[in-house]
């Protein structure tokens, strides 16, 4: 979920539950000391600093993690105490904090890059996958519940009916998310496709607009498609950025289902998997969900594999994040390098 969203969702879950606290906090000062701690897992941005990976490795880490959202709201609920000095200790800034935490967390949980909960105990993020990582109707539905608690400040029905209506998009969206699957799994029978597994990911736009993936050994097909939609969208030359994203999804009976493999075939295959494989590559392995071929640029003295993450493929946006891979030159070893458009750097 993006930061502003994260902010937006603790200011409103503190607007909720302003009171239950003794003493209970300035309504004003609760609000914004929501915003503020349900941003502030995100400051893991800073490892971006660092160096691409630092930034892969740790975001959505330490700072998202359950096992430490006891030691952030002590640190955190202190620090507030010291800034209004005179006021109440830092166990009546504790809940707030605490619950704002859970929110950011919750918040990354239900999407499908998902969040490392147990850091440090684990690397593994986990995610229910049913919410894009921008989600405008998730957003609007937070910023709706803030404008009429404003209009009626001396109540919090505004904002728990807001809390109600997020969470009941949010089990819509799940059952969204079973559609898709069921879509994929009618799509294997019909094709006869053996030993798949079918996942779906949320796309933007829409809560309808979902890529549905079949997996196999050799790779994947996948096709975009939504959910509702009975008739063909078209996005003309003066179609918007949302036009186009939009555009992309198909009703379920006219779904295109493409394919990228995972490897390629035969001895490229053997040589791609080998790089896939190479030790030095592991960071690669951990991060990406849905690894697949990107291209080969093989040179007189020089070769690359790339890989790309089929996570991140969004139709109508132009360019491809995360693209990794590995490269020798002349006779040299494979080494892992990114790749950032036309260039390509050297991962540490």
């Amino acid at each position: 979920m993006d930061t502003l969203t994260h902010a937006l969702s603790g200011a409103l879950l503190a607007r909720a539950t302003a009171g239950i606290e003794k003493p209970a906090l300035p309504t004003g000062r609760r609000v914004a000391i929501g915003a503020l701690v349900a941003a502030f897992p995100d400051i893991d941005v800073v490892t971006s600093w660092i160096s691409p990976l630092s930034y892969l490795y740790n975001h959505r880490g330490v700072t998202h993690s359950l096992v430490m959202l006891p030691l952030w709201t002590i640190l955190l609920a202190w620090i507030f105490a010291l800034i209004w000095r005179g006021g109440p200790g830092w166990k009546t800034y504790a809940p707030v904090v605490a619950l704002s935490l859970t929110a950011h967390i919750a918040g990354d949980w239900i999407t499908t890059f998902g969040t490392m909960i147990f850091a440090p105990l684990s690397d593994y993020r986990h995610g229910i996958g049913t919410t894009f990582i921008i989600d405008l109707w998730f957003s609007g539905i937070i910023i709706a519940g803030l404008l009429l608690s404003l209009l009626w400040r001396r109540s919090r029905v505004p904002a728990v009916a807001g809390l109600a209506v997020l969470v009941a998009y949010v089990v819509l969206q799940y059952a969204l998310l079973q559609q898709a699957i069921d879509f994929g799994e009618r799509y294997v029978k019909s094709a006869g496709i053996a030993q798949a597994r079918v996942t779906a990911m949320p796309r933007p736009v829409s809560p309808f607009n979902w890529m549905v993936v079949v997996e196999n050994a050799e790779g994947y097909r996948y096709s975009h498609v939504n959910l509702i939609r009975k008739d063909l969208l078209l996005a003309g030359d003066n179609a918007g950025f949302i036009g186009r994203l939009d555009a992309v999804y198909r009703p379920l009976d006219q779904a295109l289902w493409e394919s990228n493999m995972r490897y390629g075939r035969g001895s490229q295959g053997s040589v791609v998997r080998a790089v896939f494989e190479h030790p030095e590559f592991e960071f690669f392995r951990w991060f990406s969900a849905y690894p697949a071929l990107h291209r080969i640029d093989s040179e007189a003295a020089s070769l690359c594999i790339w890989f790309k993450d089929l996570r991140f493929l969004t139709p109508g946006r132009d360019g491809f994040p995360f693209i990794y891979g590995m490269c020798s030159e002349g006779a040299g070893p494979m080494r892992p390098y990114g790749l950032d458009g036309a260039a390509r750097f050297p991962v540490y």
